[in-house]
């Protein structure tokens, strides 16, 4: 990610577009092998199936599925062979390429090419025709499976970073900036570290920032996966596409871009794309060792069968084979496919992967922390409690404190109200509605001057404590919840605990 606001740096646009162009061209491949190769396969293994000039039109079905289509796998192994390393592409392109250019020899040079010339399914090679042998349907095969598991893998990575990078999209679009006390709406690309904006309630932060102006309770939920907001000040740190749920603030841009929390996430999600799972780090470096092992033990193989009188067509057979046999067709299509199975199964049940290895070494876990929020929770506030006053009805207590609820939109708020609509039927219209950020809401209800909040607002308003109020205030909390006092006509009525 590199542009100067979040909304670029949380959607990375370059590397989004990078990464399905990759996808787009490994599908496009796999599908030319598969229609090109099938037909090869058959001919190869169905004696019946074989017409006069068979294997020439195997040849020109298999030679772009060769060229083309194994490119991918050719251009590894050029690169690693210029750096003088090998990987598991090193091997898928070696054996490829020996089965074709074998072919080719077989066919032009060899007895393969001869009119009505019948290929026999096989589980054994004569010593003596060698030359009459041909391993299309091997080169296009090994192909067609070797890129159907680097698409699985590929689509499995993706899959599994979508949903982060679904809520990464979120970011704010743009920003009202605030400069020598005007506001102007600019492209949050265009914000820069030390600008003061301005968030209003319900809108998104654009980046990471301190308030220096305003006080409210900002959903983190996005980051944190906590449900209940977090109350902010001046001077309080706040992270970008977060939402502001309460008053106005004003935030000074700390941070933009590739350096704020969302473009790290964005860049999680990046390494996980890229990573590889264990056994395939463990294919590679085994590669480095396995590649000039198979090279000398063709090479060897070749030398004996030349050394017992064998013919050199059947010499140069038996050495291909050794080639092609070194192929890891299992690592490149079993792993992928147990990935895409695993991560596929985690997504349907909520479970987002990072990565390859994190599914593999899941067989060594003994210990699981859970996220509580969202996780052993349902993520949303509900009414948990309703504690009134000696001489109080509760039905009382829920329809004035839910009545003035129902004009916030903050999510304690929502929660109180919804539960006391659930409880006592339709709620009242308030008379008057003033939200206090971080403190509370006051109103009129039915003619009565009811303040629903924190303990701090009924002190501002010269409201004494109730000892019973604040013992269930207290053992609600002990219990983890969110608890609002109720009051009106200067005194206390009761609590309200909500939780998650």
């Amino acid at each position: 990610p590199a542009g100067a606001g979040t909304g670029e740096a949380a959607g990375a646009p370059p590397v989004e577009k990078r990464a399905d162009a990759e996808l787009r061209s490994l599908r496009t491949r796999l599908i030319a092998a598969i229609v090109l190769s099938v037909p090869v396969i058959l001919l190869a293994m169905i004696p019946a199936l074989q017409f006069t000039y068979w294997q020439w039109a195997s040849l020109a079905l298999a030679a772009p599925v060769v060229t083309w289509a194994a490119w991918p796998f050719h251009r590894a192994a050029l690169v690693n062979l210029r750096h003088g390393a090998a990987t598991m592409d090193t091997l898928v392109s070696l054996g490829v390429t020996a089965a074709f250019l074998w072919s080719l020899y077989a066919l032009f040079l060899g007895t393969a090419g001869t009119p009505g010339m019948v290929h026999g399914f096989e589980f054994t090679v004569a010593p003596s025709d060698g030359a009459s042998n041909l391993y299309l349907e091997v080169a296009a095969g090994v192909t067609m499976f070797v890129l159907l598991g680097r698409y699985l893998e590929k689509r499995s990575k993706r899959a599994a970073g979508a949903a982060l990078r679904a809520l990464i999209e979120l970011g704010a679009k743009d920003v009202a900036v605030l400069r020598d006390g005007v506001e102007s709406r600019i492209p949050v690309e265009q914000l820069a570290v030390g600008d003061a904006f301005v968030v209003r309630p319900g809108e998104k932060i654009a980046t990471d920032g301190v308030v220096v102006e305003g006080r409210s309770a900002v959903d983190a939920s996005l980051v944190t996966g906590e449900s209940v907001p977090v109350e902010v000040e001046t001077g309080d740190a706040v992270i970008g596409a977060t939402v502001n749920a309460g008053g106005r603030l004003v935030v000074r841009a700390t941070r933009v871009g590739a350096d704020t929390q969302l473009a790290q996430m964005a860049r999680l999600v990046e390494d996980a794309q890229a990573g590889k799972a264990e056994v395939q780090r463990l294919a590679d470096r085994v590669a480095a060792v396995f590649v000039p092992i198979v090279i000398l033990i063709a090479i060897a193989t070749l030398g004996m069968w030349l050394g017992g009188g064998f013919p050199a067509a059947a010499a140069f057979t038996a050495a291909v084979a050794v080639l092609i046999i070194a192929c890891p067709c299992a690592l490149g299509l079993a792993t992928p496919t147990a990935l895409l199975v695993g991560t596929g199964r985690g997504a349907q049940l909520g479970v987002l992967i990072k990565g390859p290895e994190v599914l593999e070494s899941t067989r060594r876990v003994d210990t699981i922390v859970l996220d509580k929020t969202g996780t052993v929770t349902s993520g949303r506030m509900s009414l948990a409690g309703v504690h009134a006053a000696d001489g109080v009805d509760e039905v009382d207590l829920l329809r004035l404190a839910g009545a003035l609820e129902h004009a916030s939109e903050h999510p304690v708020a929502k929660a109180i109200a919804d539960g006391a609509a659930a409880r006592v039927g339709s709620l009242p219209t308030p008379e008057s509605f003033e939200n206090r950020p971080g403190l509370g809401v006051h109103g009129v209800v039915d003619g009565h001057l009811v303040l629903v909040g924190r303990p701090a607002l009924l002190v501002e308003w010269g409201i004494g404590p109730d000892p019973q109020v604040e013992a269930s205030v207290a053992a609600a909390e002990a219990e983890g919840r969110t608890v609002v006092v109720v009051a009106w006509d200067g005194r206390v009525r009761g609590a309200l605990s909500v939780a998650d």
